[in-house]
């Protein structure tokens, strides 16, 4: 009976929607046809999610062999190659891995772009354009491919100087979504516990929000010490130790706010959970650029006048604390896009995504017919769960942003060497305050605006 309660949905399910059902093969087809083993039952849209952000990252896996010295030697055979900017073999073998970083990103936002575009107001599976995003993942590969290819003989000039501020904007957005995506996840981290806590009636719950909030703050302390004793001299870095010291202030600050009556009143959710994730992301930021300060008195990371590094060997390093913890935040934050909507709606309508109750009953026989096939599913025929456009726009500033941050945020001056500069300090700082403005608004926007909803 059930063998054919399924096989009566699935040829009903055809019968509203001709053609869905047939693909031409997992790789020209559709996007449940390729990870079918992998994701059974999954929805077309998760999947398809992953399929982009996996593109992303093949992208950053190119980008970080390409650093390695011996690929570097290879790259000498590309025309572009240290034509008439040859200063010595140390510049020339240094500068050709963050060229090649510029030009695979640069081919991977191009791509994501192309699709920011074409998925502009994009309503249902039943736009023609959604069968592009959610199939022919052979000839979107061929494209990004293509794209990549065209990008290597793109002739030098202005190119790394102009795309390195591309970057700077785009990084400095990303940043933003990252700090959201924390925010998002430390309010549903706090609610869910909570929620335990009353359900179980055990303290435990109470006991480790009470650990995690303190270990944040501990590893929070722990760095502003740091950096202190590691990126400040006694009467030097005046820089660092403002900006040090004014990150410290604005934490404790929105820490203050957060717990205050009036707060608690209008946002029951809010503690020091969420303030404690935002005040260690603070301090990665600030530590992130003061690691760009080109100063060598106040920069760890900076190498020496008398140490036994050369500036080769030093450039062609990205693999610094900073870089490695941004990178796997990077990867985390990525994912995060690609897996799951918020519960909360704010953040869904920030973020444009959401997936509202109509579409899951809609869907259910689907799942029931995906579940017994064991293939993904068409969640989206009365709607889309995300935004398609803004979700490429995501990529597209993560493509920015990885770029920035496998570079150590270095820009090539006039002699096409890679420096350290105060425009990558200022831009992470300034993203490390409007992170914070924008923690604070959530506390009292309810306070502000009493007749608007931030449930």
């Amino acid at each position: 009976m059930d063998g054919r309660m399924m096989r009566s949905v699935r040829l009903k399910e055809e019968e509203d929607s001709p053609g869905k059902s047939f693909t031409a093969s997992c790789l020209c087809g559709s996007a449940p046809c390729i990870l079918c083993g992998c994701c059974p039952s999954s929805p077309n849209s998760t999947v398809s999610r992953l399929l982009f952000t996996s593109f992303l990252f093949l992208g950053v896996l190119v980008s970080i062999i390409m650093l390695s010295p011996s690929v570097e030697s290879q790259l000498h055979k590309l025309p572009w190659v240290c034509e008439d900017v040859l200063q010595g073999p140390n510049d020339c073998g240094s500068l050709l891995g963050f060229r090649s970083v510029y030009r695979m990103c640069f081919a991977t936002a191009a791509f994501f772009f192309l699709f920011t575009l074409l998925m502009i107001c994009v309503r249902s599976s039943r736009d023609p354009r959604a069968a592009i995003q959610n199939g022919f993942w052979f000839f979107k590969f061929l494209v990004l491919v293509g794209i990549t290819v065209g990008a290597f003989y793109i002739p030098d000039g202005s190119f790394s100087k102009i795309w390195f501020y591309f970057g700077v904007v785009g990084s400095f957005l990303f940043i933003l979504i990252q700090l959201i995506l924390l925010i998002d996840f430390a309010h549903s981290w706090n609610q869910q516990w909570l929620g335990k806590a009353e359900e179980c009636d055990s303290r435990a719950w109470y006991a480790g929000l009470f650990f995690f909030t303190l270990l944040f703050y501990a590893l929070s302390i722990a760095a502003i010490t740091l950096m202190f004793i590691y990126y400040t001299e006694p009467g030097a870095c005046h820089e660092g130790k403002i900006f040090i010291s004014l990150n410290l202030t604005f934490c404790v600050c929105v820490s203050i706010i957060a717990v205050l009556p009036k707060v608690q009143e209008a946002q029951p959710n809010s503690g020091l959970l969420q303030a404690s994730v935002v005040t260690l992301y603070t301090m990665f930021v600030t530590w992130s650029a003061l690691s760009n300060v080109p100063d060598q008195k106040c920069n760890l990371h900076l190498p020496t006048a008398g140490g036994n590094q050369t500036l080769g060997d030093y450039q062609t390093q990205w693999w610094d604390a900073p870089s490695i913890l941004g990178l796997i935040i990077f990867l985390l934050c990525t994912l995060f896009i690609s897996l799951r909507s918020s519960d909360h709606r704010q953040v869904n309508n920030l973020m444009r995504t959401e997936e509202c109750p109509a579409v899951l009953e809609a869907t259910q026989q689907q799942q029931q017919v995906a579940a017994f096939e064991g293939r993904a599913f068409d969640n989206e025929q009365d709607g889309v769960t995300y935004s398609y456009s803004f979700f490429h726009f995501c990529l597209v500033l993560a493509s920015l942003y990885i770029m920035m941050t496998l570079t150590n945020w270095y820009s090539p001056n006039e002699t096409q060497k890679m420096i350290s500069t105060w425009t990558a300090v200022w831009v992470k700082i300034c993203a490390s305050w409007a992170g914070l403005c924008l923690y604070l608004w959530t506390l009292v926007a309810p306070l502000l605006l009493p007749n608007r909803d931030f449930s």
